[in-house]
């Protein structure tokens, strides 16, 4: 029997590093949402005891590098798992994207893992067991809308945004997390406006959200690659409201209420990058 996941992608509405920490790590605040943009995930057991990731992806490795497997063989170990699973992964969303792909599917892993074994376990305890993989699992875990805090441990819930589309452009590269907070400089960093975000969301503020939108690191992935710059630029004179970068990079998106814009700014944005998509929030 096969358990299938769905895996969605998040985007960040707020990304903000408050301070660097003595174990190395940034406490960040984040402000997230799912997106309907997902990886899809199939599950079958195997007898044997081992972990097998298969996956059509030349940027993805299908071994113990994968979060995916990392997930997997945490979980086994957790709960004295003695039988293996296989693990097909079906990619759609983006690979170093920003969108915490890689997250998604540790995250399904560890969803469908409880299925297909019949254990039980709470969400919590799987976004507890899940933010020792990747500073984005926790939140994907539970997906829908959340503030993230700590190193991206701390999961609150909140209302979802308002309804509209979401236009994605992300640039022909990959950009490196570990490399972006390598060049924080706390006292040089813009720090967004969370809380007026978040009365954004209470209020269901379409315009009020559009205008907070705001991402600590930006300059820093701009400094290094340029075209994502270029990218926003392009998106917000295309008349996308919301328009940031997510994550560390490079994927940038706008935020707009109605569809027939929605399809012209993606339609104009194909100018700009191969990889441009055109999704509904489902946070």
């Amino acid at each position: 029997m096969a358990i299938l996941e769905k895996a969605p992608a998040k985007i960040n509405l707020s990304l903000d590093v408050l301070r660097k920490r003595d174990d190395g790590y940034h406490d960040v605040e984040m402000i997230m949402t799912s997106i309907d943009l997902a990886d899809r995930i199939e599950l079958e057991q195997l007898e044997e005891d081992r972990i097998e990731i298969s996956l059509e992806s030349r940027y993805v490795p299908n071994d113990e590098r994968n979060l995916a497997y990392k997930a997997a063989q945490l979980f086994k170990k957790k709960y004295g798992i003695k039988k293996g699973v296989h693990i097909h992964i079906d990619k759609s969303i983006p690979v170093s994207a920003g969108l915490g792909g890689g997250s998604a599917d540790a995250a399904g892993v560890l969803r469908g893992l409880n299925r297909l074994w019949s254990l039980e376990i709470s969400l919590d305890e799987l976004a507890e067991l899940g933010s020792t993989i990747g500073a984005d699992v926790a939140f994907c875990v539970y997906g829908n809308t959340a503030i993230a805090r700590g190193y991206g441990e701390k999961i609150e819930q909140l209302p979802s945004p308002p309804p509209c589309w979401v236009v994605l452009a992300k640039p022909d590269i990959g950009v490196s997390t570990r490399t972006i907070f390598g060049q924080i400089d706390i006292g040089k960093l813009f720090h967004p406006d969370t809380t007026a975000i978040l009365d954004a969301l209470k209020e269901k503020n379409f315009s009020k959200l559009c205008s907070n939108v705001g991402n600590s690191l930006e300059e820093i992935t701009f400094g290094l690659h340029p075209e994502v710059l270029r990218i926003k630029e392009a998106m917000v004179q295309a008349g996308a409201t919301g328009v940031l970068m997510s994550g560390s990079g490079p994927t940038v998106y706008g935020l707009v209420e109605q569809q027939s814009k929605a399809t012209r700014i993606f339609n104009g944005m194909r100018g700009f990058c191969e990889e441009v998509y055109l999704v509904r929030l489902l946070g």
